[in-house]
């Protein structure tokens, strides 16, 4: 979408706009915003010609234009219907000098989780890459990996989901403290996130930030140990919930952010604290119980020998016959 289609779209938000009042307010030809409204009809926005303008009455369901259309988040939205990775089209943007860009795609057809593992990404669901250049050091990074679980989390949550983060970067469907929710069901995976990153020693260059969630997709389509929100709640209007992802991370570390604000969220969702917990880092495993949070994103776990400060490591929730 070119930049004066988008000011046409972001005009039109606040209500009815006259054809010459938004002309001068573009500084562009009448006939000018004619062709923009008529290419964004085309582009499925039913816009009606009204006593007091141009008026949108309804929105396409998903795309970039539809995504930026009342999207209260700096992104601007770049739509593919198919795409190997979004953070691989992210990556080739950066390295072209872009920044604040959300990649999205219908479907993906070689995502990617943390390890490499494969990542599913049937058409339905929400699969989008932020790319952003924070000023913060590399150490500090982590940080935006548990700001995106925040955000997805809280976007479930408002579709109706009791979702829940295990650390770092896992969105799951809440279960019970051995490890099963209310129905007998093991924990879900709802939503992974991978964070992938190029910079010096002293400054981050740019960040991608890849989320992945399973929304209005069959569950007999992902993996064993997979759900999703069509499984949870039925379907739902992906361009708001993307949006509502979006706000909320921009909201939690955007200029002037707090990190600590992104922490105490992020233990209003956990699923990890309070939790039996072992975890594989590159060099040992460590198993405890998982008792907070740290900057950037370290996760506190009390041991038989005291308490570890892990970085990183993959984190596997025990059940209590697990951990006997």
């Amino acid at each position: 979408m070119n930049d004066t289609r988008r000011d046409v779209l972001a005009a039109l938000e606040a209500g009815p706009v006259e054809g010459p009042a938004l002309a001068d307010r573009l500084g562009v030809s009448r006939a000018a915003v004619w062709k923009h409204i008529e290419a964004l009809r085309d582009a499925g926005f039913e816009i009606e010609s009204t006593d007091d303008g141009y008026e949108v009455a309804s929105v396409p369901e998903y795309g970039a234009a539809a995504i930026e259309f009342g999207l209260d988040a700096p992104y601007r939205i770049e739509y593919h219907d198919r795409l190997p990775s979004t953070n691989d089209c992210a990556r080739v943007l950066a390295a072209d000098g872009e920044e604040d860009v959300v990649v999205v795609a219908e479907e993906q057809t070689g995502g990617r989780g943390r390890l490499d593992r494969e990542w599913r990404s049937p058409a339905g669901g929400v699969w989008a890459s932020l790319l952003v250049r924070p000023r913060r050091p590399p150490a500090e990074v982590p940080i935006y990996t548990l700001a995106a679980a925040v955000a997805v989390a809280r976007a479930a949550r408002e579709a109706g989901v009791d979702a829940r983060i295990k650390w770092p970067n896992d969105v799951l469907v809440a279960a019970e403290d051995d490890g099963r929710d209310d129905t007998g069901r093991p924990e879900r995976k709802l939503s992974g996130i991978l964070t992938e990153m190029e910079g010096e020693a002293d400054r981050v260059s740019w960040l991608v930030v890849g989320i992945g969630v399973n929304a209005n997709v069959d569950a007999d389509a992902l993996p064993p140990g997979a759900t999703s929100l069509r499984a949870e709640v039925g379907d739902v209007d992906r361009r708001v919930f993307l949006q509502r992802v979006l706000e909320r991370f921009a909201e939690l570390t955007g200029e002037g952010a707090d990190p600590s604000d992104i922490l105490d969220a992020w233990r209003g969702y956990a699923a990890t604290l309070g939790r039996r917990v072992r975890v594989e880092t590159p060099t040992e495993t460590i198993e405890g119980e998982a008792v907070d949070v740290r900057l950037p994103g370290s996760l506190v776990v009390r041991t038989d020998d005291g308490e570890r400060v892990v970085s990183a490591g993959d984190c596997e929730h025990l059940r209590p016959s697990d951990s006997e």
